[in-house]
C-alpha cells in the first residue's frame, strides 16, 4: 500500500471529463498505475471508476469540478493519496465525520455553539495534515448511510451532502442520543457497509469500569473498594469500614448529584452533597435515618458507592489529576497532557465546572500535605504509569472502542495513586484551554489516530 500527500486541484469547466483524472506522471510510475485502464477513486464510502492520465507537468491531483461536487471535495491545499495495485482503487483521504450532538443553522457563524471554536481547530488540524473532516448530529441521520448532509469548511461553515466517512469520532454528550435506534442502526451500517470505524463509540458508566477492571491482577493496587449501591446492607458495611464514603451517580459527569457520607461522633452521620454554588451539609442522628433521606434518590438513577481516600489537600482544599490519554499514530496509547485540578472554595469536588482551578502536576505536589517525601518525587511518573494501565485494562475489558480517555486520578496522603474514574467523553476544554490559531497536542493526536485507522 503506497501512500503520500499531494495537491489536488478542480480543473474549470469542460476541461476534463467527469470520468478521467489528472496525476503526476512521476507518482503514476512510483505507483505503477496501469494508465489507459479504469481504476476506482475513493473517497470516504464514494466510488467512482475512472482512467488516469499521466501529467509530467502535475504534481499532484486535478479532477473535473463535477467529479468534485459528487464527491463532496470541500477544497484543501493538499491530501493524502494512496493507490493499492492489488485492489486497483486510489483513495483520497481520510475522510473525517465527528458526530456532535447539536447544530444551530439559524447562526452559521457558530453553527455548533460552544464547541464551535474546537470544531474550527479540527478542520485547521486536517488541513495540516492532509485530511477532511466534516461535522454532523443525529438529526442528519434520516436517510442511507451511504450519504449524510454533514458541515463543512470552506471559508465559512455551510452544510452539503458527504460521503459517509472512513472514520467516525463520536463526540454526542448525551446518552439518550447515543443510545437511539437511529445513532445505533447508523454506527451498524457504517461498519457493515463501509467498514467504517467508529470511536468512542460509547458512554462509561462507573459501575461498569470498576467491575471491568477489577479482572485486571495489574490495577487492583488503584482501585477503591467499590460497589453498586443496591440496599442498606452494602451501605451500612463500607460506612463502618471506612470514616466517610462516596455516592456517585454511575452515569454522572462534572460532580453532579456526588455525596460524601461521615462519620460523626456516637451513631450521628453528615452527608455533604455537591451543589453548583457550594456544598450543603445535613447531619442525621443514625445511619439508617441518612440511609432512608437518599434512598428516594437511588430509585430513579443507580449510585456507586466508593471508599473514601484521604486525598492531597492544598490549603485544605482536595486536589485530584486528570489525564488525557490518546491512541496515536500507531495505536498505541500515550499520555497528551496531565493536570492537576484544586477544588473551588465550599467545594469537595475539583470540577473545573464547579469553580475548580488546573495547575501542573508538579506544582500541586509542591504544595500539598503528601506526608512521603520519597513518594513526592515520582508522583507525575507514577500517575503517567497508572493512567496508562487503565487506559489498557479499559481496552482489554470493556467491548468497544475508544481513542481517549479522559482519566482521574488520585494521590493519598501517604503517597498512593487511585483510580477515581474514566471518562470516553473528555471536554477540549478542560486540560489545554483553546487560543486561537494555534493547533494543540490532543486534536494533532485524534487527526493521526484517525489517518492510523483509515491507513492513511
Amino acid at each position: 500500500m503506497l501512500k503520500t500527500k499531494v495537491a489536488i486541484q478542480v480543473t474549470s469547466s469542460g476541461t476534463l471529463p467527469e470520468d478521467t483524472v489528472m496525476l503526476g506522471d512521476a507518482y503514476v510510475k512510483l505507483w505503477k498505475i496501469p494508465v489507459g485502464q479504469h481504476v476506482q477513486l475513493k473517497f470516504g464510502a464514494f466510488r467512482q471508476s475512472l482512467k488516469i492520465i499521466p501529467s509530467s507537468k502535475l504534481d499532484g491531483l486535478r479532477i473535473s469540478p463535477t467529479l468534485a461536487e459528487k464527491m463532496g471535495l470541500p477544497p484543501s491545499n493538499r491530501t493524502q493519496l494512496r493507490f493499492s495495485y492489488r485492489s486497483g482503487i486510489i483513495s483520497v483521504g481520510p475522510l473525517i465525520g465527528v458526530l456532535v450532538s447539536r447544530d444551530y443553522p439559524g447562526t452559521p457563524d457558530k453553527p455548533f455553539g460552544a464547541i464551535t471554536m474546537f470544531c474550527k481547530e479540527l478542520v485547521e488540524a486536517c488541513k495540516a495534515q492532509g485530511a477532511f473532516v466534516y461535522f454532523f448530529t443525529p438529526d442528519q441521520l434520516t436517510g442511507s448511510a451511504s450519504s449524510i448532509e454533514g458541515w463543512i469548511y470552506a471559508g465559512g461553515w455551510r452544510q452539503q451532502p458527504m460521503p459517509a466517512p472512513d472514520v467516525v469520532n463520536n463526540r454526542l454528550t448525551s446518552r439518550k442520543q447515543e443510545n437511539s435506534p437511529d445513532v445505533q442502526q447508523f454506527f451498524g451500517e457504517l461498519k457493515r457497509l463501509h467498514a467504517t470505524a467508529v470511536f468512542n463509540e460509547k458512554f462509561l458508566d462507573k459501575t461498569e469500569v470498576f467491575d471491568a477492571l477489577q479482572k485486571d491482577a495489574e490495577l487492583h493496587r488503584y482501585l477503591p473498594e467499590s460497589y453498586l449501591l443496591r440496599n442498606y446492607a452494602t451501605f451500612k458495611k463500607m460506612c463502618e469500614r471506612y470514616g466517610h464514603v462516596f455516592l456517585k451517580p454511575a452515569r454522572g459527569s462534572l460532580g453532579k448529584g456526588i455525596i460524601r457520607v461521615s462519620h460523626l461522633e456516637g451513631e450521628s452521620y453528615q452527608a455533604l452533597h455537591a451543589t453548583s454554588t457550594g456544598s450543603k451539609k445535613v447531619v442525621y442522628p443514625t445511619l439508617p435515618k441518612l440511609y432512608a433521606s437518599i434512598s428516594a434518590k437511588m430509585k430513579t438513577a443507580r449510585y456507586q458507592i466508593q471508599q473514601g481516600l484521604h486525598l492531597i489537600e492544598i490549603q485544605k482544599r482536595p486536589v485530584d489529576f486528570r489525564a488525557l490519554v490518546q491512541k496515536n499514530a500507531a495505536g498505541k496509547w500515550m499520555i497528551t497532557s496531565i493536570v492537576a485540578r484544586t477544588a473551588g472554595s465550599q467545594q469537595f469536588v475539583s470540577n473545573l465546572a464547579r469553580g475548580g482551578s488546573l495547575s501542573t502536576v508538579s506544582a500541586a505536589v509542591a504544595k500539598c500535605n503528601m506526608n512521603n517525601s520519597v513518594s513526592r518525587l515520582d508522583s507525575a511518573k507514577r500517575l503517567r504509569l497508572a493512567a496508562l494501565q487503565v487506559a489498557q485494562g479499559i481496552d482489554t475489558h470493556i467491548p468497544a472502542h475508544f481513542g481517549e480517555l479522559g482519566i482521574d486520578l488520585a494521590l493519598d496522603t501517604g503517597g498512593k495513586v487511585w483510580l477515581l474514574e474514566v471518562n470516553s467523553k473528555p471536554s477540549k476544554n478542560d486540560n489545554t484551554p483553546l487560543t486561537e490559531g494555534k493547533i494543540r497536542p490532543s486534536v494533532k493526536m485524534m487527526i493521526q489516530y484517525a489517518r492510523h485507522l483509515s491507513g492513511f
